[in-house]
């Protein structure tokens, strides 16, 4: 098993980062969040976990060692693949996920894309037991922050997740005012948070 990559920053796309590797290049899985926090040029470590298929091997990377054993632990979950837990950490922190199953939070599991309330209901019962109580009550996952083009990064996030521009740049304008008022307040906006809002806005707007 891969545990982790470390090395320079080559390249990253919407959903892609390629960390150097001992001369060769790693195409590493990312969150949109894990991904804002990334620039070309600069080192990088990222957790890792190598999904094998018959026709495939997939490298997906994460900010941390706790993130990758949430990744891991969603999958145990009938109906959860890599994609799916994925997208489950684009929308929610590691401490946010094991709050919404141990509080029973179906509202909190239906914001990921590619989950209804069917589907919510099962994963609070399978996952119950096994994703255990949040670690801490600040934020987890935070990334570092954001460069002022906080608005791009982000736009180019969602449209990375599967949506349409125009659903993008509503999503985009809907948290634009929590964005300055962090700015406002001698703070720089954080894709990630921002990022989790966002999705929010657009899961209310289905």
């Amino acid at each position: 098993m891969i545990a982790f990559v470390s090395g320079p920053v080559a390249a990253v796309a919407p959903d892609t980062a390629v960390i150097e590797v001992g001369g060769v290049g790693m195409a590493v899985q990312c969150t949109p969040a894990t991904l804002a926090g990334l620039r070309v040029g600069q080192q990088a470590r990222l957790a890792t976990s190598l999904v094998v298929r018959e026709d495939s091997l997939t490298l997906y990377g994460f900010a941390d060692d706790d993130e990758r054993q949430v990744f891991e632990l969603l999958q145990t979950a009938s109906g959860v693949g890599p994609r799916l837990a994925q997208a489950m950490l684009a929308v929610h922190s590691p401490d946010t996920l094991r709050l919404a199953v141990s509080t029973g939070d179906e509202k909190a599991l239906t914001a990921v894309p590619g989950i209804g309330k069917k589907g919510a209901q099962r994963l609070l019962l399978e996952l119950k037991d096994r994703l255990g109580e949040p670690l801490g009550s600040a934020v987890p996952g935070a990334r570092s922050a954001a460069a002022p083009g906080w608005s791009d990064q982000l736009h180019t996030a969602l449209v990375g997740l599967g949506y349409a521009t125009r659903e993008a740049d509503e999503a985009v304008a809907a948290v634009t005012p929590r964005a300055e008022e962090t700015v406002a307040a001698g703070g720089t906006p954080q894709v990630a948070q921002l990022l989790r809002a966002a999705l929010q806005t657009l899961n209310r707007t289905r």
